[in-house]
């Protein structure tokens, strides 16, 4: 298995390239409006749910509607340690809402993960409108109403990052950032194990996996967990960045969004769901502007866009990070299915 991962760039220029989006997204703020950075925290909140999303729909191949409930649910977790008035740092309540939400994925996977396709994609939107509507019909968490939380305090070692109240949003867009590449950076490393490379064949073909001696229904939860601790993640951000929580970060939608930015960004690539994510938040941004009926530019945008680009945005040459494989379905890259064998039998 000496291929690099099919969702990695496998060229030095295709790292080098991910590199400068970094730094451009990180210059952003010295020449934004204030506006725009909060526009853009949001967008890379955004990117940051639909990455963790990537681990089970582009590399696992598990579709999932549930996804958003352990985004919201961790944003929850973040109110109840830090209700208004009382704020925590955030190397406290980060763990702990990534925790929860990883123990809340392992606990809806251990049922969702004993069906299939369509049944699974219902199991987990289920399981996702339980949680919501554990929040919605309930006093919990203000109700239907939502309620305002103390946002988290950036500090570490005994030491606090106290911005003055204009510079607070673009310390928490840094924030953002960091946690993003951070993300990528340690999903790019997964994929590159023994434990990632078995996920993209359980994509392939499960059966072939277990017939090679893994077990597939460990990996799927151990994938399935990981990725909701990383969506509390995401959702943690979301806390933080709006102060407020609502049973509307917790809706099916949400994990209807993610899955939009994925595809919008492209399945095959890691970095996908990252530029889906901002090209999203900046089509909603401007269909916004120009008409009250956003939705349907929307719709028809993201329509001619999957329509023309079955790849996606990361599909575009510009966008391109890897050296086409002559088997797009192979998680090894290899061009020939029997010299692939031969390799995984040899391994």
């Amino acid at each position: 298995m000496t291929q690099a991962p099919r969702l990695l760039p496998e060229t030095k220029t295709g790292w080098a390239a991910l590199a400068v989006g970094a730094i451009a997204l990180a210059l952003m703020p010295l020449f934004a409006s204030p506006y725009h950075v909060e526009l853009g925290t949001t967008a890379l909140i955004a990117a940051l749910l639909a990455l963790s999303l990537q681990l089970l729909v582009g590399v696992t191949g598990l579709v999932s509607l549930g996804h958003g409930a352990f985004y919201g649910l961790a944003a929850y977790i973040v109110y109840f340690l830090s209700p208004e008035g009382s704020p925590q740092p955030i190397w406290l309540t980060l763990p702990i809402a990534m925790l929860v939400a990883g123990l809340a994925a392992a606990l809806v996977g251990l049922f969702a993960l004993r069906t299939k396709g369509f049944f699974f994609l219902m199991v987990t939107l289920a399981f996702g409108q339980m949680i919501f509507f554990v929040f919605h019909d309930t006093k919990i968490g203000g109700g239907t109403d939502g309620a305002y939380l103390a946002k988290p305090i950036i500090s570490a070692f005994g030491m606090t990052l106290d911005l003055p109240r204009r510079q607070r949003p673009i310390g928490t867009y840094y924030v953002a950032l960091t946690q993003l590449i951070i993300t990528y950076l340690a999903l790019a490393w997964l994929l590159r194990t023994l434990f990632g490379r078995v996920l993209e064949g359980i994509r392939v073909n499960e059966h072939r996996m277990q017939a090679l001696g893994h077990n597939t229904q460990r990996a799927k939860l151990i994938a399935f967990s990981l990725a909701g601790a990383l969506a509390g993640a995401a959702g943690h951000m979301w806390a933080m960045h709006r102060g407020f929580v609502n049973p509307e970060i917790i809706g099916w939608h949400k994990s209807a969004e993610a899955l939009l930015m994925i595809l919008l960004g492209g399945l095959g690539a890691l970095h996908g769901p990252i530029i889906g994510a901002l090209a999203y938040t900046g089509l909603t941004e401007v269909a916004g502007l120009m008409t009250e009926r956003k939705l349907l530019v929307e719709g028809l945008v993201i329509l001619l866009a999957v329509i023309v680009l079955p790849k996606g945005l990361s599909g575009i040459r510009l966008f391109s990070l890897a050296k086409p494989s002559g088997n797009p379905h192979d998680p090894l890259g290899d061009t020939d299915p029997s010299q692939r064998e031969v390799k995984i039998d040899n391994d």
